[in-house]
Formats: structure tokens, C-alpha cells, sequence
């Protein structure tokens, strides 16, 4: 029997994080959530830090997924994580630098594997690219886990998931476009340690066999789908 999945809430849309993020915390509050997630664009700063000591606050851990596409800003991301006080930071793809900034911080980070282009990101390469890539960075001290952009991928999203667990020893979150229960089954298959959401919850489009479409009921729905064996 296979285990079931973390479930990271992401309070993105596109990428991005939702300008009325509190106000989905106060709807969804309640629901039991472990892991709440948001973009490092969006919103300033700022409110950031407010939305990830909320997260906090309802005893979650927090998750900063960068997806700035410029080396710099992708840095300052980074070092803006350490003073956001989140506990993981997603994403990246400047890993070398990314371990520098983090070292010593109370900060988790999982880089993608592979080559991640443009915005929405997506996924480029052979599934031996990236696996050769998760291999790499698997292996790098500071690297505590890896955030794969499956459902991103041009190729055979499970299989890609599959073959990176088998290919590393850490875990391996499946990021983006995970918008219906066939895709957490697939992806528990596979073995990952857990699998984002934000859009398709947000805006009431998950595939799930849920009556109502308001996200509180959305968000439990697909926790429930989760927790399957």
C-alpha cells in the first residue's frame, strides 16, 4: 500500500502570488493544512513577510517557490527569504549562489532540476537532462530537496517523477499545473513526497469530486485526495 502525499497550498495564481492572499488564509484557515506556499512575485515584500508569519501562525510551514527568471533577482529572492522568515525556499536555478546566500539560515531549500524557462515556467530538455540534473543537485551540500516541474514537462509527467525519485536520495516535490485527482494518483505512484496547488483550487477548476467549488471545500477536498492510499 502507498503512503499518501504532502499537500503544499500554493496562494498563487499563474505564478504569482493572489493580491487577496489573507483573505483566502481567513477562508481556509481551518481546514487543517500543513504546508502554505506563495510566489516571490505578486506582492511587495512586505506583505510577504505578514503572509508568511500567518502561515506560521495557523501551524503550517511556510514555502517561497522562486520563479524570477534574472540571476540577480533571483538572489535578492533568496536573501529576501531568509528575512521573510519561511521555512523552505522552492524553485531557482542558480544553485551554486542560491547555497551561499542560504548558509547558515534556518531555510530548507529545494532548487528545480533541469532547465526552467520563461514565465509561467516550464520544464525543457530530455527526462535524462533532468534527471542527470537532479542527480547533480540532489548531491549538493545545502540542497535539502528538489522541486520538479512535472506537469510542466513536454514528456510523460509520471514517468519523469518516477525516474527522478528512483535517480536521489532527498525529496522530490512535483510543482505546477497538478489540477485533478488522476494527477496526485499518478504522482503518488511515482513516489514523490508531495505535489503543489494554487490556480486550479483558487479558481474552482480542480478535478475532484467535490460538490461545492469555494475553496475551503476545494482545499479539503484535495487534501482528502491526498491522503489516499
Amino acid at each position: 500500500m502507498t503512503a499518501g502525499l504532502e499537500f503544499v497550498f500554493m496562494l498563487t495564481r499563474d505564478d504569482r502570488t493572489v493580491a487577496d492572499a489573507h483573505a483566502v488564509l481567513d477562508r481556509v484557515g481551518d481546514v487543517g493544512l500543513r504546508h502554505i506556499g506563495f510566489k516571490d512575485v505578486g506582492l511587495p515584500f512586505g506583505e510577504l513577510r505578514a503572509l508568511a508569519d500567518r502561515v506560521h501562525d495557523l501551524g503550517a510551514r511556510s514555502y517561497l517557490e522562486v520563479v524570477s527568471v534574472d540571476a540577480a533577482d533571483e538572489l535578492r529572492s533568496l536573501e529576501a527569504a531568509v528575512g521573510l522568515g519561511v521555512d523552505v525556499v522552492l524553485g531557482g536555478t542558480h544553485v551554486a549562489e542560491g547555497v551561499r546566500v542560504l548558509d547558515g539560515a534556518p531555510v530548507e531549500y529545494w532548487p528545480f532540476p533541469g532547465r526552467v524557462e520563461g514565465h509561467p515556467s516550464v520544464l525543457r530538455g530530455t527526462a535524462a537532462d533532468v534527471v542527470a540534473s537532479a542527480r547533480r543537485l540532489a548531491g549538493t551540500p545545502g540542497v535539502h530537496g528538489l522541486d520538479l516541474l512535472a506537469y510542466r514537462f513536454g514528456g510523460d509527467a509520471a514517468a519523469l517523477a518516477a525516474a527522478v525519485v528512483a535517480a536521489v536520495d532527498a525529496p522530490v516535490l512535483a510543482a505546477g499545473s497538478v489540477d485533478r485527482v488522476a494527477r496526485i494518483s499518478a504522482l503518488r505512484d511515482a513516489g514523490v513526497w508531495g505535489f503543489t496547488a494554487g490556480t486550479a483550487v483558487l479558481d474552482g477548476g480542480f478535478r475532484v469530486d467535490a460538490a461545492s467549488r469555494d475553496v475551503a471545500d476545494l482545499v479539503r477536498a484535495v487534501l482528502g485526495a491526498s491522503r489516499l492510499p
